[in-house]
């Protein structure tokens, strides 16, 4: 089966068809022969997603072939441990497709070492995190104490050691200026772990505050300096990164999460692509890299000992059937093919700011140079959640975000993300995300805020007028019509 996209594999496009239906066709028959509701779910997803403008920047389209890689036999082995080194029998199997995924993202990001069993970019970073405390912390300590490993150490060095594990310094990028939850915020793991401060942006350009960054650093004397982002529309200068890392002893751990598919396919190069400057690269293998739900962590041969044993560190049991369908979409994102979505990616990007800067609405930093942009809807006035709420009636899926120095907070927000990768797939071009530019001014000038039940104000209750939403649907309809998603698969 076949995607009408830049990607799409070289086959023949009625046989690939057909071999999807049928494989689809028979899966489902046999998930709904022991539980209907979950095959009418999957079903119905398909139909949802079929039928709306997908602008959620973090989301995608997978290939069949990624997604029947997931549905085996290999999700029933334990195979705890590395390649080659596992704590159960019988795995040569999920040796197999771990060293080649890991031979895939070694080749195509230029990595020297690549580790593909997270099961999450949460989880991703949570080993990263792990990683350079056993690198910088724990083995300096272990060889202090003249011990080979923590079992060896006395009563009183372990507590030394676990007040230094615990006593490290995360600077990462603030939430409201497009950093993640992972990258030191309070109710996250990460803000737990460490003592953490947050660099932001300039509050006349909303751009990357370099000289903060560094100014920061030399106070606060970070163990991890935290780059990469969720919701800034701009390029990152990795080199002034590990530049500032450096002059400070601090380790570069790069969070490439969403962006990762702009690095595979070469639109971020030089001192944009994080790998070359990084000693760690945290990443999904979905979002605008295409592939399944999962993480993945790219390092510097230092760290690679302490990456790998990510399982058992913080890892349960690795999941070898994900594995399977991250060496298939890493083999598709090898092709030239790949390169020439992911340019497209940021090209739509770029019309898709164009239209909607044209039309009145105000984007973070003015626009956009990779694959997402922030539309601040406060001008429409509305707060995020109501822009989102009234963007989803009317056929268009967003999410709502923060803007720096959100008044809103994190929760109703002042802004929504929208990002191009998914209807990228599904073969929109520039002048696609230029109408679709026009639907979401549409929407956003139509709506208006409502009060609750009481009469009192409300940041999530708003009104649009049923005309609007009808009127955008079809609209959105049309252009969906035109390039529609997975062709040829017909579950009927």
């Amino acid at each position: 089966m076949t995607l009408t996209t830049p990607s799409t594999p070289s086959v023949p496009p009625t046989a690939a068809s057909d071999a999807a239906a049928t494989a689809y066709r028979s899966a489902l028959e046999v998930i709904g022969a022991v539980e209907p509701a979950v095959a009418a779910a999957i079903h119905a997803e398909l139909d949802d997603q079929r039928a709306s403008l997908k602008l959620i920047a973090s989301e995608n389209y997978a290939s069949p072939a990624t997604l029947l890689a997931m549905g085996t036999w290999l999700s029933d082995k334990y195979a705890e441990g590395t390649a080659g080194h596992r704590f159960y029998a019988g795995c040569r199997n999920v040796d197999t497709v771990e060293r080649l995924a890991a031979a895939h993202a070694t080749a195509l990001f230029g990595a020297p070492h690549a580790y593909l069993q997270p099961h999450s970019g949460i989880d991703a970073n949570l080993v990263a995190f792990w990683a350079i405390l056993a690198q910088r912390v724990e083995a300096p300590a272990l060889a202090a104490a003249g011990a080979k490993h923590v079992n060896d150490l006395s009563e009183d060095d372990w507590e030394q050691l676990r007040r230094a594990l615990g006593e490290q310094r995360m600077l990462g990028m603030a939430l409201d200026a497009g950093g993640h939850l992972t990258h030191g915020f309070r109710p996250n793991i990460s803000g737990k772990m460490f003592h953490q401060r947050s660099y932001g942006t300039d509050p006349a350009t909303e751009l990357l505050d370099y000289d903060q960054v560094r100014r920061l650093a030399r106070e606060f004397r970070p163990l991890i300096l935290m780059a990469g982002y969720s919701a800034y529309p701009r390029k990152v200068n990795f080199a002034i990164m590990r530049d500032i890392a450096d002059e400070v002893g601090a380790t570069l751990l790069v969070d490439m999460a969403h962006f990762a598919g702009l690095v595979a396919g070469k639109v971020f190069t030089g001192e944009f692509d994080p790998v070359p400057h990084a000693h760690l690269v945290t990443t999904t293998t979905h979002k605008s890299l295409r592939g399944p739900r999962g993480g993945m962590v790219l390092c510097q041969r230092e760290f690679a000992d302490a990456v790998d044993h990510g399982c058992p560190m913080v890892l349960g049991g690795p999941l070898g059937h994900v594995m399977a369908a991250k060496a298939v979409a890493l083999a598709e994102a090898r092709r030239p093919e790949f390169a020439a979505y992911a340019r497209a990616v940021a090209d739509n990007a770029l019309a898709l700011a164009d239209g909607l800067l044209r039309r009145g609405a105000r984007l973070v930093t003015g626009g956009t140079d990779n694959h997402l942009m922030l539309v601040d809807v406060s001008g429409f006035g509305l707060t995020g959640r109501q822009a989102e709420s009234a963007l989803l009636d009317a056929g268009i899926v967003t999410n709502r975000n923060a803007i720096p120095r959100d008044p809103n907070g994190a929760w109703y927000t002042s802004g929504v993300r929208i990002g191009t990768p998914a209807l990228t797939t599904r073969g929109f071009g520039a002048d696609e995300f230029d109408a679709t530019a026009a639907l979401i001014v549409d929407v956003l000038t139509a709506a208006a805020p409502a009060a609750a039940p009481d009469g009192s104000p409300s940041k999530a209750r708003y009104q649009l007028p049923a005309a609007t939403a009808a009127r955008v649907r079809a609209a959105a309809a049309e252009l969906l019509d035109a390039h529609p998603l997975y062709p040829g698969l017909d579950l009927s």
